[in-house]
């Protein structure tokens, strides 16, 4: 009798010593102000450590690297024309992701058309005045992705010494991929990094359940309603959106958006007003996000076509101004 109670004991026995000495997870917060937004980052951990320190300073290098806004990045003195400058290797990640996606979409994305985002008034310095054929055509020539280069030495090399590059539409992408890294490195596997809309998600919160993102909707009013709310998990999102800064045609009544043509250097329509991207990494998810709004819709069904490997959520204009939606079959599988 006394042998038949005893392997239940030790049964429980043990079971409870596992269950206590499994570790707890703990929900960390993170949040501030960063290249010009704010950013908002929850991670789970152990031990509860801040790192708050060694985040900010991998903001700081990045800013340092590519912030075409700080005078003394290295991105600043290569469009200043100093052909000195080194770069680093976070420089070369976003350059190496940069000319996948211009190659992938034909120019489409061209980080050398700084010079017209400048020119156009989007950009850090001021707008240029009595812009006609003739001026932009001439400003033209330093743009093109081939007409620059990284030596095997690190320096950056372009054929115009008038040629700016501008990563803005992909650097704040891949910041939230170098905080991701980071995370990785530091045995973190359960996290959520937002700036500026964008995210990263790995794992899944405290609760157990997926990381939920809210898209904001189109129609909205001061208290930015939202047109969807996605679960997340192990994936980046990114969103470019210009619907609060859209035009009204006087003729016909349509609702568009301006956006640079790469090809010509003159605005162009546009009848994406926002489009979200999930891909494996942000850097690619925040540079097709602003790729797609140059794109147009039919051109963007297009591309997603041939590249399943990139999910997306499109809100757009019809031919009557009204708001649509279209979405990938596993984007739409992922909202509420």
């Amino acid at each position: 009798m006394l042998k038949k109670t005893l392997a239940p004991i030790l049964f429980l026995s043990v079971l409870f010593s596992s269950c206590y000495n499994e570790p707890r997870l703990v929900e960390n917060s993170l949040a501030g102000y960063v290249i010009g937004t704010t950013y908002h980052i929850k991670y789970l951990s152990e031990d509860g450590k801040n790192y708050q320190q060694q985040i900010d300073s991998i903001y700081d290098v990045i800013v340092k690297s590519m912030s075409t806004y700080d005078p003394s990045s290295d991105i600043s003195k290569i469009n200043k024309g100093d052909t000195t400058i080194i770069v680093d290797h976070m420089f070369i990640d976003v350059y190496k992701t940069s000319e996948k996606i211009w190659k992938e979409t034909d120019g489409i994305f061209d980080p050398t058309i700084g010079i017209m985002v400048n020119a156009w008034g989007f950009g850090p310095t001021g707008q240029l005045n009595n812009l006609d054929k003739v001026k932009v055509n001439e400003l033209m020539k330093t743009v093109g992705f081939d007409k620059t280069r990284i030596l095997p030495s690190g320096i950056f090399q372009k054929d115009y010494l008038g040629t700016q590059i501008d990563f803005n539409a992909i650097a704040k992408g891949y910041t939230l991929d170098r905080v991701a890294v980071f995370f990785n490195q530091n045995g973190i596997n359960n996290y959520l990094i937002e700036i500026g809309g964008e995210i990263v998600a790995k794992g899944i919160k405290i609760d157990g359940s997926k990381w939920r993102i809210g898209i904001d909707d189109p129609n909205q009013s001061e208290d930015r309603p939202l047109t969807a709310i996605v679960d997340i998990t192990d994936k980046a999102m990114a969103t470019s959106g210009n619907y609060r800064r859209f035009r009204i045609d006087s003729l016909t009544g349509e609702k568009y958006v301006h956006t640079i043509n790469t090809k010509t250097g003159f605005t162009s329509r546009s009848n994406i007003l926002s489009a979200s991207v999930m891909a494996e990494n942000c850097a690619l998810a925040d540079g097709y996000a602003t790729t797609f709004m140059a794109m147009g819709l039919e051109n963007t069904k297009i591309f997603l076509d041939k590249h399943p490997e990139l999910e997306a959520y499109l809100i757009y204009t019809d031919e009557d101004g009204n708001w649509k939606k279209y979405m990938t079959k596993e984007f739409s599988l992922s909202l509420e």
